[in-house]
């Protein structure tokens, strides 16, 4: 299973590097997102260093849904699906690196947003290993559950407008989580952060148990 994992991420990550999609597209959209909430809420620098971490969670979000429809559409040539049912590759493993694929996009992507936030609004993390282990169990959470029910609308010709609306709500607890953990991180409160973490790894959790479990279900039905 973890081989074939390997595989599935080496070849995903690879047609990523080549198409360069996520540098021409999906960057640049997670930082307008930055921006235009920025506008929104206005100029106040107090309002803004507040909602920092909101904002970076939304952008997030946002750039996962065209990230996982970006992983989604690797597979909807024609044949392509079938081609991967018929190879021998272990269905959990291919849950697992596409998964790994997506989290690690996700993770690069993060970086370059909190330095646009931390450019943008002048804010500064004061707890940094509670952001980084935030960032961590998100991005996990964010990536199983992106690719589970990316594998729900596979089959299906609405999936590009169906795929936002089965993802965000099922997100919301990383929005919220993220945000205030990331708050606590920026105020020194780590105790208070930490507590935040407790939705977040039951969340990221249950996404990878289940993924794994019923990927190759969901592969054989669309």
């Amino acid at each position: 299973m973890w081989r074939d994992a390997l595989l599935v991420a080496g070849k995903d990550l690879r047609i990523e590097a080549r198409s360069r999609v996520g540098l021409w597209q999906v960057v640049p959209f997670a930082v307008l997102v930055l921006i235009l909430v920025a506008f929104a809420i206005g100029p106040d620098t107090a309002s803004l260093r507040h909602a920092a971490p909101g904002i970076f969670w939304i952008a997030v979000l946002f750039s996962t849904v065209l990230t996982i429809q970006r992983s989604v559409a690797i597979e909807s040539g024609e044949g392509t699906r079938d081609g991967l049912r018929l190879s021998g590759i272990d269905p959990a493993g291919i849950f697992l690196g596409k998964a790994a694929a997506v989290g690690l996009q996700l993770l690069v992507l993060q970086i370059v947003l909190w330095a646009g936030v931390t450019f943008l609004f002048n804010v500064r993390v004061h707890v940094v290993w509670l952001a980084a282990v935030t960032s961590l169990l998100a991005t996990v959470g964010l990536a199983c559950a992106g690719v589970l029910y990316g594998a729900l609308s596979a089959g299906l010709r609405v999936r590009d407008t169906l795929l936002p609306i089965l993802v965000l709500p099922v997100l919301a607890p990383v929005l919220l989580a993220g945000s205030k953990a990331w708050q606590a991180a920026l105020e020194g409160n780590a105790s208070s952060g930490a507590e935040w973490l407790r939705i977040l790894i039951p969340f990221s959790v249950i996404y990878l148990v289940v993924g794994i479990v019923l990927y190759g279900p969901l592969q054989e039905a669309a």
